[in-house]
Formats: C-alpha cells, structure tokens, sequence
C-alpha cells in the first residue's frame, strides 16, 4: 500500500487496511461471491485509501470546530458495546487481545463521537425523502426489492480439532450422535446450544432468513434441497460437519410497496446524507495537501 500523507500527517496503515476490511465485510454481507472481491481487490484499496483520508480531515475538522462528545453519550455508547461483546469480562479481554486498555479505547471512541456530531451538522439540513420521491424509487427499482427465495434454518457444527483423520473421525460420530438424538426427539435447540461450535448454538443454532448463495455451497446445496421440518444428514465443509433443521422456506416474491416503505425511505435518506457528505470531504479535499508516495 502507498504512504499517504494528509496536511503532513502520516496515514497510518492499520486506518486504510481498518476501511478495506469494512468494504469487504460490506460486499460480502450483501452477497458478493469471494472471488468477485478478490478480483476487485486493488480497486477495493483505492476506495479504502479514499476513505481513509476522508475520515482523517473529518476528524481534523471536528477538532478545528471544536466539537465535544458528552460523557453521557461516550457511556453510553460504551455499555452498548460491553453489552454487545457479551459483558465486562467479555470486553476487557477484547481489549487485552488488541493490547489495549479501556482508557485508550474510550479515548478512540470520544473522537469517533466527535465526527459523528460532524456528520449530523453536516447532513441536518438535508431534506427528509416525500412520499412521492419514495414512490417513484420503488417505481424505477421494484424489481431491487422483490423478495428472493430463502429459507429460514437452525444448524449444529462440529469442527474437528485438528487435521488428522482421527480428529474428524470424532467429530463425524459426535455428530451422528448428536442427530440420533434429535431423530429420537430430543430438542434440536438444546442439542445446539450444548454441542454446536458455531456461535449461533447460543441462540439454538438459529441462522435467521437467508437466501440462495449466502452460505458456502454444500450447505447451500442440502437446505434449499430440504423440506421444511426435516432434518439434513450430516454435511461435510470447510467449517466441519453439519446437520440443519429446516423451519420455513418463502418462494421468490413481488416486492410491496407497504412493505418496503419504510425501507425505501430509509435508503434515500442514507444515500442523501451520504451525497452530501461526499460533497463536504471533497470541499475539505480542495483544501488540504495530500501526498501519496
């Protein structure tokens, strides 16, 4: 990756590699195959650079307006994320594992705070989308909204602990062993929440609605293969073995307009806000020397 400078300032490499990993994590959240991300890779890094420098002139520009983020607001905002990481416990050992304290953290997170009463100085005489602006979006994009075929699924993972046959020997009869008692009617929930190693076994392996192509493909294969109410043999991945249970499926659909109003109106209010942030980095741009070598 190039040195980038920002008004002599050094952009350090963890900000630019910090904004191409939110790109990816975006892009595959919303159902880019991973080698289409690979293949866009380099593009991916301008884009990150981009925004890189545009989150340092922001924060300069707050601190040069000197805006202040309360201490109600940053504690709030810290308990939201203990609470988010699963506890104090929880968070201090996050914290640890990226040696750092809470001090620096929260330190972090007050300057964060700083930027966003920026973004909402900037983007507050943005006008709200009307009802005829939401209309007429839906209007040209109906078929954007349409409801593609997915399934609604809970799920058991074993992964082996190592790379030898005999490691996933055991795994494959845990498995099976956990499936004869789901097919003798124990609970697959409680089965999941005691035995799976997927994070979702806390939630008794609910995966929530997904559609065709978001999971890895032999997973994707069995569900969507499954009747609703069955339970799947046991299927093999890059993440171990499987078994699923199948709780709904919904066909490809027409989209709503009521049902996705609110969603229409919620993404033409982010892209607005976002048209006119964009406008405001560049006008910050003009103004600053920024040097890539």
């Amino acid at each position: 990756m190039q040195t980038v400078k920002v008004n002599g300032q050094v952009i350090p490499q963890e900000a630019v590699q910090f904004e191409l990993e939110r790109l990816v994590r975006f892009y595959a959240e919303h159902g880019m195959p991973q080698d289409q991300i690979r293949a866009q890779l380099p593009d991916l890094v301008k884009k990150a650079t981009e925004q890189a420098i545009g989150a340092k002139l922001l924060m300069e520009e707050a601190d040069r307006l000197d805006l202040r983020a309360s201490d109600e607001a940053l504690e709030a905002q810290v308990q939201k994320i203990v609470g988010q990481v699963g506890g104090r416990e929880a968070f201090e050992k996050a914290l640890a594992a990226q040696k750092s304290d809470e001090a620096a953290f929260r330190e972090q997170l007050r300057r964060g705070l700083k930027v966003d009463l920026l973004v909402e100085k900037v983007s507050a005489d943005v006008p709200d989308p009307t009802e005829d602006d939401i209309q007429k979006h839906f209007d040209a994009h109906k078929d954007e909204y349409a409801t593609g075929e997915r399934v609604l699924a809970q799920h058991i993972l074993i992964t082996p602990d190592g790379e030898t046959q005999v490691s996933k020997d055991e795994a494959r009869v845990k498995i099976e062993g956990i499936r004869e008692r789901v097919q003798a009617g124990k609970s697959f929930s409680d089965e999941a929440a005691e035995h799976s190693m997927c994070p979702s076994g806390k939630d008794g392996g609910s995966l929530g609605w997904f559609g065709r192509g978001m999971m890895v493909p032999e997973f994707d294969q069995a569900v969507f293969s499954m009747s609703v109410g069955e339970v799947s043999g046991i299927i093999e991945t890059q993440f171990g073995y499987h078994i699923i249970y199948k709780t709904d499926h919904e066909a490809a659909g027409e989209a709503d307009f009521d049902q996705v109003r609110e969603k229409v109106r919620d993404f033409l209010r982010h892209a607005r806000r976002g048209e006119a942030m964009t406008a405001y980095v560049e006008e910050l741009k003009a103004k600053a020397k920024i040097e890539m070598v």
